[in-house]
């Protein structure tokens, strides 16, 4: 019997409801959707074998499904507010069931494919069950990575009760360094005061910007070439240096009293 060879599966998770900027995902970036210009960034990541995208099962996101049978991109579509078992369905109704999982989010049009495996290779060379960046965060915000064995999300799946565990994903897995083998990769500066992220209007004004300077020549341009024309363009990055990073779990674990 053949060998089958262990899979790793991106799933980018995305929804059309964003509390902050409505319908963020599918707003344009050179006249395409922001989602069809991350996803081709996704695609050069070399370690990941397949990438799918995990939406809601709300009208709402009809249009995300769309634009996924456009790309010939998988979508599974799910919970909105159960963000945990729509990832974890995504993941297990994919054939083979995948040894790896790499959480992606719709929010980052800047995602970083090298960066992306050089996580998921520190992540398989150290045997951890759980693998991010932003444990502390040394990365600009918008280049999150996570990566964790299947059968660790399985865990969560099945034990995770409070709603910010649920919404968010990773939260029961990383909250417990005594129990899981978190793994994590810095870079030698710490660059996380920068938000590359689109959570507000003033986001997708600063990536915009980005693309239109660096796309045309080079479409496959990384975080480095990000880097050097933003040193040239230091104003750009005031509008929106006052928003809060992870501004959406800080609140459910406000609501949770946490």
């Amino acid at each position: 019997m053949a060998k089958v060879t262990p899979v790793i599966l991106g799933i980018l998770q995305a929804r059309y409801s964003s509390r902050r900027l409505p319908g963020k995902v599918l707003l344009p970036i050179l006249g395409r959707p922001m989602l069809a210009c991350q996803l081709e960034r996704l695609r050069r990541a070399r370690q990941m074998d397949r990438l799918i995208v995990a939406t809601s099962d709300e009208t709402s996101d009809d249009a995300i499904a769309a634009l996924c049978r456009e790309l010939a991109i998988p979508c599974y579509r799910g919970s909105l507010d159960d963000v945990l078992d729509r990832f974890y369905r995504a993941a297990i109704g994919f054939s083979p069931v995948p040894a790896q999982v790499v959480r992606l989010t719709g929010d980052c049009p800047l995602a970083d494919p090298a960066l992306i495996d050089r996580v998921i290779a520190h992540h398989l060379r150290g045997g951890f069950d759980y693998t991010s960046n932003i444990k502390p965060p040394t990365y600009p915000d918008g280049l999150d990575v996570e990566v964790m064995r299947f059968p660790v999300l399985a865990e969560a799946w099945r034990e995770a009760q409070l709603p910010s565990q649920r919404e968010h994903v990773t939260l029961f897995i990383n909250g417990q360094p005594e129990r899981f083998r978190l793994g994590n990769v810095t870079h030698d500066h710490d660059l996380s005061a920068l938000r590359w992220t689109v959570d507000e209007s003033e986001d997708l004004e600063l990536v915009r910007k980005i693309y239109e300077a660096l796309y045309p020549r080079n479409p496959e341009f990384a975080m480095a070439e990000v880097l050097a024309l933003l040193a040239g363009h230091p104003e750009w990055q005031e509008g929106n240096r006052h928003h809060e990073r992870n501004a959406g779990l800080a609140l459910s674990l406000a609501r949770e009293g946490g």
